[in-house]
């Protein structure tokens, strides 16, 4: 008879699917940028334009998701932003120019905008602090498995039927894991049919996550005094992964001369290595907590020497010609870049679990925002010079200012009472914590 798989490996499944889909929808209009252009009579500064569009709404519907989720729980929050997107990912295969392919955009940053909010507020309830570094390392690793699958993906879809036919394709793909994510998961870990005392007794303690929705109002004065550094940061950070995640299969198709196949599978390459990235920069952060009982060490000195990696790996970029080479250093610049990813999203989940929905609402805000800007200034500036590479100048400049900012992060206070830091928790599961969970178990 074969044995049930446990239900935190289900449900970690489940987030993991859940990241690979949400990517997926989201970079099908970078994969599919080139023949979009040229079919509708595009230029660069409009691509650059319909780029951002997304990023309008997913910035403002990040802190509304995020609130919205602490307030509802995470299931109520994911179902209904996940029907929004499938929606808006169906209607960019309908679009006609500019406008369509703006307002389509703009409803998917609706439907995205909440969900890693969300996700953080279901992973809190459901993981303790010892493993909030993998978990958001796995579960984005998944995001960057889409990045990298989606240009191959989309250019076959294209070549077989069309550009068109590949988005409604893939929002069908969306609707499936819907249904089967309302069937299963449960915002209440302890309330899930298939949860056993061993899987129980290891969760977060109920006191310190506000399972299922948060009835304490918001400190919003104190959050985002707290939080404004991590937002600062991750802002930082997007700037340099949003002209990955946009304009990265353009900039080998125009840039370099490829064709839509080459383009595809440099661009996959670049991306799987942010895969491994998201992953390593998680496991690392969370054996940094364990074996130091420090998150400033596990969360802000990991943030900084990824960013110190991938600023050294992409200053190549602006004067290297081989392609090869170029493709290297950028998948390296980007695999660093990745690494911040686990450690910065547990930065939330360390300071507020009874408020991570919105916290970490706030955080990824900041990555939002500089997606509004920085492909419309990059589609700018290729169609004002010609250059390709001119516009990374830019991210050299503020993955510096993110080192300089990360110093300002504090994950070791908590900010709601009686909450201990992830530090205090890994100490006491080193002091015998899991003795106890397995006495529970006995009983």
């Amino acid at each position: 008879m074969l044995q049930r798989p446990r239900v935190t490996r289900s449900v970690l499944a489940l987030m993991c699917a859940m990241s690979f889909i949400m990517y997926l929808d989201r970079v099908n209009l970078s994969a599919a940028a080139g023949v979009i252009r040229d079919d509708l009579h595009l230029t660069n500064t409009d691509v650059g334009l319909v780029f951002g569009a997304f990023a309008y709404t997913y910035a403002i519907c990040q802190i509304i998701g995020g609130w919205v989720s602490d307030r509802f729980g995470a299931k109520s929050t994911l179902v209904l932003c996940a029907s929004i997107w499938i929606v808006a990912t169906v209607a960019t295969g309908f679009a006609g120019g500019v406008v369509s392919l703006f307002c389509a955009r703009m409803l998917l940053g609706v439907g995205e905008g909440a969900a890693l909010p969300a996700q953080a507020r279901a992973l809190v309830n459901w993981y303790p602090a010892s493993q909030r570094g993998f978990v958001q390392g796995l579960t984005h690793s998944f995001s960057r498995l889409g990045n990298a699958v989606t240009p191959p993906l989309i250019a076959l879809l294209i070549a077989f039927a069309s550009w068109r036919a590949s988005f409604v394709l893939v929002g069908a793909l969306t609707a499936v894991w819907v249904v089967v994510y309302a069937w299963y998961f449960k915002d209440n870990p302890r309330q899930h049919r298939h949860m056993t005392a061993e899987e129980e007794a290891a969760l977060p303690p109920e006191h310190k996550v506000a399972v299922d929705k948060t009835r304490e109002p918001t400190p919003w004065a104190r959050l985002i005094k707290r939080i404004a550094p991590t937002m600062i940061v991750y802002f930082c950070y997007g700037w340099t992964g949003w002209l990955f995640f946009t304009w990265l299969p353009s900039f080998f198709m125009h840039g370099r001369g490829l064709d839509l196949k080459s383009s595809a599978l440099f661009s996959a390459g670049v991306f799987l290595s942010g895969v491994v990235g998201n992953t390593v920069g998680g496991v690392v952060s969370d054996r940094i907590l364990k074996r130091t009982g420090s998150v400033v060490a596990a969360r802000r000195n990991m943030i900084i020497v990824a960013f110190l990696g991938a600023l050294v790996f992409l200053a190549p970029v602006m004067f290297v010609k081989s392609l090869p080479v170029m493709a290297a250093s950028m998948s390296l610049s980007f695999f660093f870049l990745e690494m911040t990813i686990g450690p910065i999203w547990a930065v939330p989940m360390d300071i507020t679990p009874k408020h991570v929905g919105i916290a970490s609402g706030l955080v990824n805000a900041g990555s939002a925002v500089a997606g509004i800007f920085s492909p419309i200034v990059f589609g700018f500036i290729v169609d004002r010079t010609g250059s390709w590479t001119l516009p990374f100048i830019g991210s050299l400049g503020l993955l510096a200012a993110g080192i300089v900012m990360t110093f300002y992060m504090r994950p070791d206070i908590t900010l709601d009472p009686g909450s201990s830091s992830s530090a205090d928790d890994a100490t006491r599961l080193g002091r015998g914590e899991l003795d106890f969970a397995e006495r529970r178990v006995g009983r």
